[in-house]
């Protein structure tokens, strides 16, 4: 069977990274624009739902415009860019080369997936940004961790002790249902940790989220971003999939 057979439409997706990137991390919100680009799956860069000084004093706004502008735009181009070449790779049977793209998807697309869901667990202050969750999330997170405060100094904790660069998440398991704090290593997103793991709520510490603001001192970053949280978004994913 030659490798063009093989590379079904919707194994192309499956293979670029989007497919189950974007099921695992949900479908509500994620501003993922998705569009078909000669039969693979392109992405574009969401609208924030709010200004960029919105978030200040927790997040500048130097900050949020760079982040988005720049960073999670270069991801979203650099992901177009990698599905192209596969595409071409796949219609003359190139084989290394699928291969060798294969880390540049997963890079790239991980940081639109990431970024994506990221812009959505961020709220202002005047919004509703930093209000604790109630009903059921909020229940899960007393049953699993004892508290919201317990929770925060866990992801608090787990985040600063992350080297490098990468993220740390509150996840739901749909399995078991029970709540986690995982981190991942770069642009790593949740679903490597497996399919069945939910994003509710992902902080990014690579130090283009805070440096211009916090320099070197990333406690202080996790500290203040809880004062804009969007517990409101994170409980109705968590709603969503345990329903």
């Amino acid at each position: 069977m030659s490798l063009r057979t093989l590379f079904t439409k919707k194994a192309l997706t499956r293979a670029s990274g989007l497919g189950p990137l974007a099921a695992a991390a949900g479908d509500r919100g994620l501003g993922l624009g998705l569009g078909q680009a000669r039969g693979l799956t392109a992405a574009s860069l969401p609208d924030l739902p709010y200004d960029y000084g919105a978030l200040e004093p927790a997040i500048s706004g130097e900050i949020m415009r760079l982040h988005h502008q720049r960073h999670h735009q270069a991801y979203v181009t650099n992901y177009n860019n990698a599905l192209e070449q596969l595409e071409a790779a796949v219609a003359k049977g190139d084989a290394p080369a699928v291969v060798r793209l294969q880390g540049a998807i997963k890079f790239n697309g991980g940081g639109h997936i990431n970024h994506s869901i990221f812009w959505n667990n961020l709220k202002p202050v005047k919004e509703g940004g930093g209000e604790p969750p109630h009903s059921a999330l909020g229940w899960a997170i007393d049953t699993d961790f004892g508290s919201l405060e317990a929770l925060v100094q866990k992801m608090n904790a787990e985040g600063a002790a992350l080297q490098g660069s990468g993220w740390v998440w509150l996840a739901l398991d749909k399995g078991s249902k029970k709540l986690s704090v995982e981190t991942t290593a770069n642009q790593d997103p949740l679903v490597t940790k497996g399919l069945h793991m939910v994003p509710l709520l992902g902080i990014d510490v690579w130090e283009h989220a805070y440096y211009l603001q916090y320099k070197n001192v990333r406690p202080d970053y996790l500290k203040n971003i809880w004062d804009v949280i969007n517990w409101k978004y994170a409980s109705e994913v968590y709603e969503k999939e345990t329903a």
